[in-house]
């Protein structure tokens, strides 16, 4: 497999161009950001997950492949994005004449990415879940009245600090995250957030790990 797709593709207009259009589309709906910067974010995180576990150059490059191009769905609509664009996605690489074997990997990853609809199903799949789902960061808010926040709006302006770890000798994936209470508590963040951390739970167990959510120092989950 060719390991400059990833790079490749960040530089591929037409990607760009999907990504800016459903970005746009997201802000004037209400959503928080899932622009350029949110992708390249969770391809570099699956690309580290992996890699850490200890996982080849092939399975490392499909998982940033699939990272970069998990939202492109969103230039079509919000709802059913993770299916529309892994459709996107297939018609995307196929100027990279990748295997079959690697093109469904891939999609796959897009397509099970969405809390909704998707799960685990392989090391790929996991890693994409685990990087999207832990990417809470408070510049992701575009909304610039905090009194006309929704949930999501709160819990990522909520968000200090958030990072993402994984502990080998334990066999833990953590999120370590630093919430302002005043604005999200942490038992209102595990509520809002609940599906996609037991998303993020089974993800881990899939890469054979545990995973644990560490909110201003305490145990959630």
């Amino acid at each position: 497999m060719n390991e400059n797709i990833y790079k490749e593709l960040k530089k591929f207009e037409e990607v760009k161009a999907y990504m800016e259009q459903g970005n746009h589309s997201l802000g004037v709906l209400g959503f928080t950001e899932h622009s350029c910067r949110h992708a390249v974010k969770v391809a570099e995180t699956a690309g580290k997950i992996l890699k850490k576990l200890g996982y080849g150059k092939r399975e490392v490059e499909l998982a940033k492949v699939a990272g970069l191009l998990h939202d492109v769905g969103n230039c079509i609509n919000r709802s059913d994005h993770a299916h529309s664009g892994a459709l996107m996605a297939m018609h995307i690489l196929q100027k990279y004449k990748l295997s079959p074997r690697d093109t469904a990997v891939i999609i796959s990853a897009i397509g099970q990415h969405d809390e909704g609809t998707g799960s685990a199903v392989d090391p790929v799949s996991a890693a994409v879940i685990l990087a999207d789902k832990t990417d809470v960061r408070r510049n992701r808010v575009r909304n610039p009245i905090r009194e006309n926040f929704d949930k999501h709006d709160r819990v990522n302006y909520a968000a200090i600090s958030s990072a993402l770890s994984i502990h080998m000798d334990k066999k833990i994936i953590q999120l370590n995250i630093e919430l302002d209470e005043e604005i999200c508590s942490i038992m209102d963040y595990f509520e809002i957030f609940m599906q996609r951390m037991l998303m993020c739970k089974r993800a881990s167990e899939m890469l054979g790990m545990k995973f644990k959510l560490m909110a201003n120092g305490n145990k959630i989950c």
